[in-house]
């Protein structure tokens, strides 16, 4: 990762709301010849017992093996990215760069048996579905359907001991400078771009 005392969130609780608003993650872990990854939507629970992440994956694939051989892994979140022209600067005679916000969270990842794999399918489901009235809701599903389907994938649970941040706003730019690129940057029509330059206003 690329570190720079400038361009790193300070504030823990941001850091948690950022990796909690991005729950769709890289998993990254190492099979012994080569890194391995795949990309899974989780979620990150934090307590008094330190920061968790929680998700589940297909069984018989290259990462599922990795994990259950080397518990070391990391998981990558990663939010909205915008090239910056220079064009835009004081001074546009240096090289453009490239703005973005991404957290790599490292831990050991525990592989779960049926009974929590269930309920972390269970919590997700019902995070992303109305528990209540949606029909493709948890409880809304065939039983025998669930119990089919739970013997293809497996839960895991990653506890964090280190996470690092990169949120690259442009920090090292003079007020004009970052006028400018907020400016340039909202007047765009991609997505990510307005986003970045929402993000850079919140630091002003």
């Amino acid at each position: 990762m690329y570190k720079s005392s400038q361009f790193e969130e300070k504030d823990a609780d941001k850091v948690l709301a950022f990796m909690q608003a991005h729950p769709f993650i890289t998993l990254i872990g190492f099979d012994g010849a080569y890194p391995v990854a795949t990309q899974v939507p989780v979620q990150v629970c934090q307590d008094e017992a330190g920061m968790r992440i929680v998700g589940h994956i297909m069984r018989k694939t290259d990462h599922h093996l990795a994990y259950a051989k080397n518990e070391n892994v990391m998981a990558l979140f990663t939010g909205a990215h915008a090239y910056v022209s220079a064009a835009v600067y004081e001074n546009p005679a240096v090289a453009s760069t490239w703005n973005y916000s991404s957290v790599q969270a490292k831990g050991k990842i525990r592989l779960m048996n049926s009974d929590e794999t269930r309920t972390v399918i269970m919590q997700l489901t019902d995070q992303y579905e109305d528990a209540v009235n949606s029909p493709a809701s948890f409880h809304k599903m065939d039983a025998a359907y669930i119990d089919q389907h739970l013997k293809a994938i497996v839960g895991f649970e990653i506890k964090v001991e280190n996470i690092h941040n990169v949120f690259k706003l442009s920090q090292n730019h003079s007020a004009t400078n970052r006028t400018n690129i907020v400016a340039n940057l909202s007047a765009s029509d991609d997505a990510d771009s307005k986003k970045v330059a929402a993000q850079m206003k919140a630091l002003d």
